[in-house]
């Protein structure tokens, strides 16, 4: 069983990045800026944002964080993504979800210019991921084909199973792995013998937030697991959606919880901030 690392395939992705950096820094250019909006006191946002501030820190990356109190409205935010979205100085700009419940999110996603926005939640970036276009794709799908190129798997023609049919994860990731000629099953609350489908798959991705769920009844022999879950167990440990123990010896390839995808999505993030900047020119 091979662990597939996120840190140290993370640290990789935000070296090459730093690198970049310092030779715009080097050659007295204009350096690539994020901007992170927080709304509320979210314990687990707060988390999120502190960790991509590091990112930015340890690649050389300006990074400013503007933070608006729960009582914020839908109309102060957009107004504070509209001067964002007409500042040259900022190349990404990512509000932090869930947002306070008087916000309307998708209002406020779509506020966002779709060449700025690195989550890349806009509806034309997810247009442009369908139709296989050049454009900023969301983080932690990315993270995750760039787990399986860091431990040179090919998807093609493999038969991949994703549990999990979110706008997040579960459906950028398929469009990913359907673009690299995988065959591609979705799977969800509603799948009748989900052990069936999945033990079908030469490649499990679970993102259906419920701890340890899959067992290795729901693996196939030699299959490569990419675990998405980020949850608690009953000792409150962190844990992701698989059993770990349990299907350990029958995978080729397995993502640990943590330091499995989580980092990759904040690499990913930097990644897109970098990718925004030279788009933007």
């Amino acid at each position: 069983m091979k662990l597939i690392n996120g840190k140290e395939i993370s640290k990789s992705i935000k070296d090459e990045i730093k690198a970049e950096v310092e030779a715009l820094k080097a050659a007295g250019k204009r350096l690539p800026k994020l901007v992170v909006v927080l709304v509320g006191d979210n314990q687990a946002s707060q988390v999120y944002v502190r960790n991509k501030e590091r990112g930015c820190q340890y690649t050389g990356m300006l990074s400013e964080i503007i933070r608006r109190d729960n009582n914020c409205t839908q109309e102060e935010l957009l107004k504070i993504i509209d001067d964002l979205n007409h500042d040259d100085h900022v190349d990404g700009i990512l509000v932090q979800l869930p947002l306070p419940k008087q916000i309307d999110e998708q209002a406020i996603i779509e506020a966002i210019d779709p060449t700025k926005d690195v989550d890349g939640f806009h509806p034309r970036n997810i247009a442009k991921l369908f139709l296989n276009e050049e454009g900023l794709v969301p983080c932690t799908p990315a993270g995750m084909m760039a787990m399986l190129d860091a431990i040179g798997y090919d998807l093609d023609g493999k038969e991949v199973c994703v549990v999990g049919r979110s706008n997040i994860v579960g459906k950028p990731v398929s469009l990913l792995a359907l673009a690299r000629n995988a065959t591609v099953t979705i799977a969800h609350s509603h799948t009748k013998d989900l052990p069936k489908v999945t033990s079908r798959a030469d490649v499990l991705i679970a993102a259906i937030g419920q701890p340890k769920f899959f067992t290795k009844e729901y693996i196939k022999e030699g299959a490569v697991v990419l675990d998405v879950g980020m949850d608690r167990d009953e000792n409150n440990k962190l844990c992701g959606d698989v059993d770990f123990e349990d299907v350990k010896d029958k995978c080729h390839a397995i993502t640990p919880v943590p330091g499995g995808v989580g980092p990759m999505t904040i690499a990913l993030l930097l990644k897109n901030t970098m990718k925004a900047y030279k788009m933007r020119g």
